[in-house]
């Protein structure tokens, strides 16, 4: 049965056995002139230029707007040529690299960055207090707020639950269709400290409802970290060492930002220039990174690293990992979609600096929760799967793991649940999301429409 018509409660509950198997067959016939009537010739793509994907030819994305809040690199120029390097990203001209350094070891990593994206200068001592006390008074929801919105209407699927609550803020907003950037700035603090909690109560209210297990809802702590606060409120002892906190400070820190071009960030311009509220904008990027090509990919990495084991029992054996990881490759295994997941990045080539920097702190966690062995699992697998890909698709590119490689196994570790891993790259990014929007409002001034060229015929009627 079609699955838009497999459920008799969501369609109609009313309906005989006889209505029913009408409507079923009624949908299959709508179904299958869908797909005949919406097929374009994929040769008029290249006939017409189209950027799919607002792409060139090679990969290069096509140029659709300036930005000062990041940059990802991974070519110089040298004697007039492009030349592939190590992978780089900054953060306001900052790399992120050389912040964690300073910053790393800091319990509030993440809000001075989020500081950073927003206000584009890392903040001094006074305004690193200021920022902090902000920050602690608004991560908090109104009792009414948990009542009536995050606990009802529960799924698994959290990332749907926080767009309806970001939606839902949006009544609760005294004033929330002003789009001047000090109301806009007022509403993205209120966002960036509020989807914490939105992500973890929804989780319990799913785990309660759904799966029947015992309510907690656990208050942040106002002398925590954002970090802190999420590892405090999902477990129930409230107990978390300082590895953990700090791994998941670094986290965050990588997941925050990454250009204007990365589909989430491109709704939230594209969004922004309608001139719409900033509940809708952020929704929409949501919405955006929900999807299993952007948010979503490393619980494909944790999906297939499943499968991985269960048909390579000898995490050592090398041969048997190349044997399976091939047969991936060549569409017998897995999904057969032929892709090694978290493998290969639209931008780098050499190193994506977010999955070196992870991987180290993956490490270091493994060490910690004697999972050095699984680990070295993962690390085989990506120097296998470079090579193979490679060899597979004859190109003189690099080809790299990405950060989503080690971040759901880091989560596992760390005891986040992976109907969170989405939801917690929310959290991270959408102080990236609100940077944006600010940007867009301070700077573009018009809606940003893009052309589609019309390939159909006209009918006479």
């Amino acid at each position: 049965m079609n699955v838009i018509t497999n459920d008799i409660d969501f369609i109609n509950e009313n309906l005989n056995e006889a209505d029913f198997d009408t409507l079923l067959n009624n949908l299959e016939i709508l179904r299958k002139e869908l797909l005949k009537n919406h097929r374009i010739d994929k040769s008029l793509y290249e006939k017409y230029d189209v950027k799919r994907g607002l792409r060139d030819s090679n990969g290069k994305g096509v140029l659709t707007g300036l930005t000062e809040i990041s940059d990802v690199c991974s070519t110089t120029e040298i004697d007039d040529k492009r030349v592939e390097t190590e992978g780089r990203l900054y953060y306001q001209g900052y790399e992120v690299t050389e912040l964690l350094k300073k910053y790393g070891d800091n319990r509030y990593c993440f809000e001075i960055i989020v500081y950073l994206l927003l206000f584009g200068k890392l903040p001094d001592e006074n305004e690193t207090a200021m920022f902090l006390e902000v920050m602690s008074e608004l991560q908090n929801l109104e009792n009414r707020f948990v009542r009536d919105v995050v606990m009802k209407a529960s799924n698994a699927n959290i990332m749907n639950a926080l767009q309806r609550c970001v939606l839902t803020l949006y009544t609760y907003d005294s004033n929330p269709d002003d789009i001047s950037p000090e109301n806009v700035l007022r509403q993205s603090m209120v966002l960036i400290n509020k989807l914490p909690l939105i992500a973890v109560y929804s989780y319990n209210a799913y785990c309660h409802f759904r799966k029947d297990e015992t309510l907690t809802i656990r208050n942040p702590k106002p002398e925590y970290s954002l970090a802190e606060n999420i590892l405090c409120m999902l477990r129930p002892d409230g107990k978390y060492t300082e590895l953990e906190a700090r791994v998941l400070n670094i986290a965050l820190v990588l997941h925050a930002e990454h250009g204007g071009g990365n589909n989430s960030t491109f709704t939230t311009h594209v969004v922004t220039s309608s001139g719409t509220d900033t509940y809708s904008s952020i929704a929409a990027s949501i919405g955006s990174l929900k999807g299993p090509r952007h948010g979503g990919a490393n619980l494909k990495v944790m999906n297939m690293f499943r499968d991985i084991k269960e048909h390579v029992p000898d995490w050592e054996d090398e041969e048997a990992i190349e044997k399976y990881l091939s047969k991936i490759l060549n569409k017998e295994a897995f999904d057969n979609s032929g892709l090694i997941y978290g493998m290969g990045h639209a931008v780098y080539t050499l190193s994506d600096p977010r999955e070196v920097i992870l991987k180290e702190f993956a490490k270091n966690l493994a060490e910690e929760k004697g999972l050095l062995d699984e680990f070295m699992f993962y690390d085989r697998i990506e120097k296998i799967a470079k090579r193979l890909i490679m060899e597979k698709h004859k190109v003189n590119k690099n080809v790299c793991a990405n950060v989503d490689f080690y971040s759901g196994f880091v989560y596992t570790m760390l005891g986040i649940p992976e109907e969170l891993f989405t939801p917690i790259f929310a959290i991270a990014r959408i102080p990236g999301w609100c940077a944006h929007r600010l940007e867009e409002l301070l700077n573009g001034n018009k809606i940003i429409r893009p052309a589609y060229k019309y390939v159909g015929s006209h009918v006479e009627m």
